[in-house]
């Protein structure tokens, strides 16, 4: 028997065991939010009672920015790399390949953005390289806020998530561009792929930052909406909501065996807000903040499949950043 041959049975079980995992945890977090929302069901269904359409609608117009705003500074790192996608390819392969997420693990958004991003003449590298770093900046940026105001979610927030608090130089260092560049360098070297087209500039990486900063400003007013409704309130509520949500959603990144961190981001979230609502608001909180997001991941595809005309135009490579492209007389003309 060949060495491939006898391989391939332990891969077998290492991905059935793993996939085993995965539903076995993310089956207990789900059951730990469902028991939580179980033993006060009275409280939260009075809760529920209290939110109103205009709120739900703020919520998800908040939601519906925030994946916008992701995009922006996953094209604006495409673009850094040497190419630049039409608007409505750019949706597409963004918005397409983040349904992704929803699957067990985190490589599948990466795979599919590569498969649809051949059709606009995109680099596989390019592609997976500009998706895995918007992941980490999104993650490095939600850490940085989380750690910076955790001290004033009270509750168990920092007995539970005062170890944020040392993402922040690692995270700096990792994203100063001579930093980020050789490591992009050394995975192609370890994957055996050609180098990046070009390097990432200061330029864009700063601005994907933006973008990522931007995103969790919108998920917090998403929050914000909803718990303001809900009877929460402070003058500070809106700083403790953007931080809440940035710390859940990073810790159920964190938590790779959960698809789109189901189960952890919730649970996370209803500890993180605990120091500022009681726990029926904040049960409520996390389920409806889950539901609304849920409907803007399937919005935005919808959207660009909608808009996207199946018009498969080159690449144009500029030494340019072009971030909002269909603001230029010609962008408007080729849209």
């Amino acid at each position: 028997m060949s060495a491939t041959a006898a391989a391939n049975p332990v891969k077998k079980r290492k991905s059935t065991l793993r996939r085993v995992a995965e539903i076995v945890i993310t089956a207990a977090f789900l059951a730990y939010v469902a028991y939580a929302v179980s033993k006060r069901w009275s409280e939260v269904q009075g809760v529920i009672g209290d939110l109103s359409v205009t709120a739900i609608a703020l919520s998800l117009v908040g939601s519906l920015a925030a994946v916008w705003c992701s995009f922006l500074g996953w094209r604006v790192l495409l673009a850094d790399f040497g190419s630049h996608v039409p608007l409505t390819g750019a949706m597409r392969i963004f918005f397409v390949g983040q349904l992704g997420k929803y699957l067990p693990g985190k490589v599948w958004p990466v795979l599919t953005q590569m498969r649809l991003g051949k059709a606009y003449q995109v680099p596989g590298r390019s592609s997976a390289a500009a998706v895995l770093i918007t992941m980490f900046i999104t993650l490095g940026t939600g850490l940085l806020l989380t750690a910076v105001v955790l001290p004033l979610l009270g509750g168990q927030a920092w007995d539970d998530y005062w170890w944020t608090l040392f993402t922040v130089p690692v995270a700096f260092v990792v994203l100063l561009p001579p930093v980020l560049n050789r490591l992009l360098a050394l995975a192609m070297r370890l994957a055996r792929r050609e180098p990046m087209p070009q390097p990432l500039s200061a330029r864009g990486i700063g601005l994907a930052v933006f973008w990522a900063v931007a995103t969790w400003l919108c998920y917090g007013a998403h929050l914000w909406a909803l718990l303001l409704d809900l009877g929460a309130g402070g003058s500070d509520l809106i700083i403790r909501s953007v931080a809440a949500f940035a710390g859940a959603w990073s810790i159920g990144f964190l938590l790779a065996i959960a698809p789109a961190g189901l189960g952890p981001r919730e649970t996370a979230l209803v500890v993180l807000l605990a120091g500022s609502v009681t726990e029926p608001v904040a049960l409520v909180a996390a389920l409806i903040s889950r539901l609304l997001m849920t409907v803007a991941d399937l919005a935005w595809p919808a959207i660009a499949l909608l808009t996207d005309r199946k018009r498969r135009r080159p690449v144009v490579n500029t030494p340019d950043i072009d971030t909002v492209p269909d603001s230029t007389p010609a962008a408007a003309a080729t849209e």
